[in-house]
């Protein structure tokens, strides 16, 4: 006679193990995901203290600089507290805080140390920091940022910064968005800091450029120019009058809305009759 065999079940230490593991596959994820989304509700005290450590963690100073902004647009007050230290860090050596910043000062133009702040980024290295810089200046109805908003409606240059063998990774018609890998020079990467479509690649692949040169032509982006627009309407002079009619005429690429915009700011700055 043959012993018959019993199947072995796991046992139900191992279906814990099993199920444990495969939840811990999925709450990772989402807590990683729940600590970086700038969606994520912070308490004052969270804000305070991400604020306080931006040196070490800026990312979490990004979500609380995200959460004031938010506070603003709702009208809370209680925003205020942290003023001091949105200009504080509207200095900081991080880009994407200085950026951030930028976009939240123009949301109050009661305070005048944001209004000091936004000017002094007018001439920062980063055009995206410049760019929010300059649209939020025009809520203090501030004309010193209209070269920077007539910047957004004109190509953008992407030079090299240094000599070396041109090698592109992009396209003739390729939209790319900041960050985007544009190429090398020798062993370094350059990438662009804009939105845009490739309009122009100024030199051979392999070419040998010289610092400076440029490399590649962008397009204005379509959002870009609208905000470039708006903002004009506010504090447009008679000397803009040339790069909005062009967008009032219609510009290749570019959403209606754009146009519409455009014969809006027209209007007003030549009912101005600056």
């Amino acid at each position: 006679m043959t012993p018959s065999t019993t199947s072995r079940r796991p046992s139900r230490r191992a279906y814990l193990l099993i199920t444990g593991f495969a939840l811990l596959l999925v709450l990772f994820p989402f807590l990683f995901w729940y600590q970086t989304w700038f969606g994520r509700k912070l308490t004052d005290t969270e804000i305070t203290d991400y604020l306080a450590n931006a040196a070490a963690k800026p990312r979490k100073a990004q979500h609380a600089l995200v959460q004031i902004g938010e506070r603003l647009s709702r009208g809370d007050s209680r925003a205020r507290q942290w003023y001091p230290k949105v200009v504080d860090l509207s200095a900081s050596g991080n880009i994407e805080l200085r950026q951030t910043a930028a976009w939240i000062m123009g949301q109050d133009h009661t305070y005048e140390l944001f209004h000091d702040a936004l000017r002094k980024l007018l001439t920062d290295s980063s055009p995206m920091v410049r760019r929010n810089a300059a649209l939020s200046l025009t809520n203090f109805g501030d004309a010193a940022s209209r070269s920077e908003l007539l910047a957004m409606l004109r190509p953008y240059s992407i030079p090299s910064p240094l000599p070396g063998a041109v090698k592109y990774r992009l396209k003739l018609g390729e939209y790319v968005n900041p960050g985007t890998l544009v190429g090398r020079v020798g062993t370094a990467e350059i990438r662009s800091p804009l939105p845009g479509e490739v309009l122009a690649l100024n030199e051979r692949d392999g070419a040998t450029v010289r610092a400076g040169e440029t490399l590649v032509e962008l397009s204005p982006d379509k959002e870009h120019a609208w905000e470039a627009l708006r903002g004009l309407l506010r504090v447009g002079q008679k000397a803009d009058l040339e790069d909005v009619q062009r967008y009032a005429r219609g510009v290749a690429g570019m959403p209606d809305r754009v146009r519409q915009q455009a014969s809006l700011t027209l209007q007003e700055i030549e009912s101005r009759g600056q």
